[in-house]
């Protein structure tokens, strides 16, 4: 007849198990669409809004502090940037369906795109028409932590390049 303790530990060990089976190879947070293992060495599909300053999308590659800080993002992960330009409905849409990985211009944290999307960390400050300051932030698939982390660590490193 087992013993509370070994029933305890038997508990105890076969969580551990659990949890550890749940680890992936590529590294804590997980990416349930391997966003960050598709995108290194590979293509960085990303959608900007046309939103001077921080994004000019009106000629053949969208330009200005936001798709400066992306392709050094890119450049980092040995990816290729492949820019979609549309508006940000389309671009939140596509991002949900799975087709793009990021969404740039001029984002904000007050964005009302919080239940389609996942959103980095404020990495700038920026001031508004109305002249209130706003904080800068950048959109990803919903539930991809681990490409989430890896862009917010660069931003944190980088972003207050794109603050304008």
């Amino acid at each position: 007849m087992p013993t509370p303790r070994r029933t305890l530990l038997t508990g105890a060990l076969a969580a551990a198990g659990v949890v550890l089976t749940g680890c992936t190879s590529s590294g804590y947070p997980a990416d349930p669409d391997g966003t960050l293992d598709r995108i290194t060495g590979g293509t960085l599909r990303v959608g900007a809004s046309h939103h001077p300053p921080h994004v000019d999308a009106a000629g053949a590659e969208p330009q200005g502090p936001e798709p400066d800080l992306v392709r050094a993002f890119a450049a980092e992960r040995d990816a290729r940037v492949e820019w979609t330009v549309s508006g940000e409905e389309a671009l939140m849409t596509a991002l949900k369906q799975g087709d793009l990985d990021l969404v740039l211009g001029g984002l904000t944290k007050k964005s009302p795109w919080t239940t389609d999307a996942g959103l980095t960390r404020p990495y700038a400050e920026t001031t508004g028409p109305d002249g209130e300051k706003a904080e800068l932030v950048m959109a990803v698939p919903l539930g991809e932590n681990q490409f989430q982390s890896a862009l917010e660590r660069f931003l944190d490193a980088h972003g207050e390049e794109a603050g304008a």
